[in-house]
């Protein structure tokens, strides 16, 4: 069998104490009884002080890393592969998340199949029995964090819906009144639920941050069908999963998603409302006017703020109370979304 090189981080077990305790078998009957079947979960994760860094799989063809994605060319698809690395202010972070990627992957499944009467996706399939055979010897690292999907053609525009005030939009109404361009209601305050969701587009970059751009520079980049297309389908979607969501219990104050071609064929790629593309409130905690607890990394974000760091490479190691705590919330919002 090839030698199969993986990247590990390993953490004290005090660090996990619950950061995978809903990986039990009557949590996988549970999915059992959904339209899809999720890998078995009782075997993700042998070892839960390991943490995946990075894959090498030395016959398959490594085409980019990306700050979480490890994405590999099986020629007619593509295997995307989650890490369990977590990046803050466009910094790759030296530590990783344990169960992170597992928790991206299941979570974009999850959606993908709630999506299908809305768009077409990208996915094959996310079970490792159904990828080809060259791949079963890597069932311990695929399994659970890895989709196949079909190659397409991005579009080069990040799809973001917002339904609530929060985060850069907060910031931006502070200062003039305007999100993204967009005039709003005077009086709102922070996390104020707005009368309707905004199609708040930017740019694709490969590295630093992305560009906020109107609806006018959308149509000048793809013209004025697809971008059309591409605001429609995103405040569709983002309808179905709020009202998917609120009714258990959370909140989805933003999102963004991603679109490509496949022959000719308009479809969502990438991930899909997960806690590193959207912002997951507890409906039940809910406050306006005040800032949120959210279901994602921003465990990690307010401990570096606290820091003396210049938000540059390399970046500070994360205590392992942080790393734990992170690993919970990533845990619970799975738990809360698919079940």
């Amino acid at each position: 069998m090839p030698s199969i090189s993986v990247t590990f981080l390993t953490i004290s077990k005090a660090g996990w104490a619950k950061g995978a305790d809903f990986l039990d078998t009557q949590y996988h009957e549970n999915l059992k009884s959904s339209a899809f079947i999720f890998p078995c979960y009782k075997n993700m994760i042998k070892d839960k002080r390991h943490i995946i860094l990075k894959t090498d799989l030395p016959d398959i063809k490594l085409i980019k890393r990306g700050k979480v994605r490890d994405i590999y060319d099986l020629d007619e698809h593509l295997l995307l592969v989650a890490t369990d690395r977590i990046s803050a202010f466009d910094v790759v972070l030296p530590d990783g998340i344990p169960g992170k990627g597992r928790v991206l992957t299941q979570i974009s499944v999850y959606w993908f199949h709630q999506m299908e009467d809305i768009a077409p996706n990208h996915l094959v399939a996310a079970d490792i029995m159904e990828f080809p055979v060259k791949l079963h010897k890597y069932r311990d690292i695929l399994e659970g964090r890895s989709m196949l999907v079909k190659k397409t053609k991005p579009v080069p525009v990040e799809c973001v819906v917002r339904g609530y005030l929060s985060g850069s939009g907060w910031k931006e109404y502070k200062r003039s009144g305007l999100v993204c361009g967009i005039r709003l209601p005077e009086g709102l305050t922070e996390s104020s639920r707005l009368s309707e969701p905004l199609f708040t587009p930017s740019t694709k970059e490969e590295q630093g941050h992305d560009m906020n751009i109107s609806f006018g520079e959308v149509v000048k980049i793809v013209g004025e069908d697809l971008a059309a297309k591409l605001r429609d389908t995103s405040l569709k979607i983002y309808a179905k999963a709020r009202t998917i969501a609120e009714e258990k219990g959370v909140i989805i104050a933003d999102t963004k998603f991603e679109f490509g071609i496949c022959n000719g064929e308009f479809m969502l790629i990438d991930e899909i409302l997960t806690p590193d593309s959207s912002r997951f409130w507890s409906l039940k905690d809910y406050r306006p006017g005040i800032s949120q607890d959210s279901y994602d990394k921003q465990i990690v974000r307010d401990y570096l703020l606290t820091l003396d760091w210049d938000k540059t490479y390399p970046g500070p190691v994360l205590p392992d109370e942080i790393i734990r705590k992170t690993a919970d919330r990533y845990s619970e919002i799975l738990k809360i979304i698919t079940v």
